[in-house]
């Protein structure tokens, strides 16, 4: 998979707040395979005293191999927004960002409008933008002409696990843009929602409570990297059409009559 032309190893983003210690968070992230960490500034960042070590959760990080993208999580402006990715860029010495812009307190949901007005910002300052949206085609369409090339969809609102609530809106979204990498972002609660994701023909799936949050986050992180990678093999085999009617794998046509149970 590429990303802003960087090839990223594995299709599983793994968040990387909320686990119980630094030595899981470093065995889950193993465990995953995942090629991508997030972040927020505001929450983990270096020096600011989390319980994840603050300054040595940056290293932590660098020691995974996986590569960063910084986030604004917890914003809830484009202003505020714009300002956080700033602070990133310079603190992780990256230009990939995680945008953003809540707007409502109980859904979590992104303002669409924040967040637009933001990506175009931001962009036109060569951050590259990993957008946190909806399912919205036209909101889909100004993150793009805005300069953004990456697209996360939220699957449901954010550490709810409902998976995917509106299937049939994300895959619409899917096909109306074949050619934009499309990663689920928020409310995958099981590795079979993931799967299911990546059978639609997302390209990958960004998720952090159902790991971090787990009575085993290894092994659940473990299970997310399967579970991916099978979802992924699936959609490239080509999956069966659903069928209205019931059809037989063992044909008639052709077999043998053996005489058994018919007239005499």
């Amino acid at each position: 998979m590429r990303l802003y032309d960087i090839e990223v190893a594995s299709r599983l983003l793994l968040g990387t707040a909320q686990y119980p210690s630094p030595k899981i968070l470093t065995e889950a992230i193993a465990a995953s395979g995942c090629g991508v960490v997030t972040a927020s500034l505001r929450r983990e960042g270096p020096g600011s005293g989390a319980a994840t070590g603050g300054a040595g959760f940056w290293s932590l990080l660098k020691a995974s191999g996986a590569r960063m993208l910084p986030n604004t999580a917890g914003c809830h402006s484009a202003c505020e927004a714009v300002t956080t990715a700033h602070m990133a860029r310079e603190v992780f010495g990256t230009s990939w960002i995680k945008l953003e812009v809540i707007g409502n307190a109980d859904t979590l949901q992104p303002d669409p409008f924040a967040l637009v007005e933001a990506a175009r910002i931001l962009c036109s300052e060569g951050f590259e933008v990993f957008p946190y949206t909806t399912e919205d085609l036209i909101v889909a369409e100004r993150l793009l002409e805005a300069g953004c090339q990456v697209l996360m969809p939220w699957g449901a609102p954010i550490g709810s696990g409902r998976g995917l609530r509106h299937v049939d809106a994300l895959a619409s979204m899917r096909g109306h843009f074949p050619g934009v990498p499309l990663i689920i972002d928020a409310g995958i609660g099981a590795p079979s929602q993931a799967a299911q994701a990546m059978e639609m023909g997302f390209d990958a799936v960004l998720l952090n409570t159902a790991v971090a949050r787990a009575g085993d986050p290894v092994a659940m992180a473990r299970a997310f990297g399967k579970a991916v990678d099978a979802g992924r093999t699936a959609f490239e085999a080509g999956l069966m059409p659903p069928r209205d009617m019931a059809v037989p794998s063992t044909p008639i046509l052709g077999m043998a009559d053996l005489g058994l149970g018919g007239p005499a």
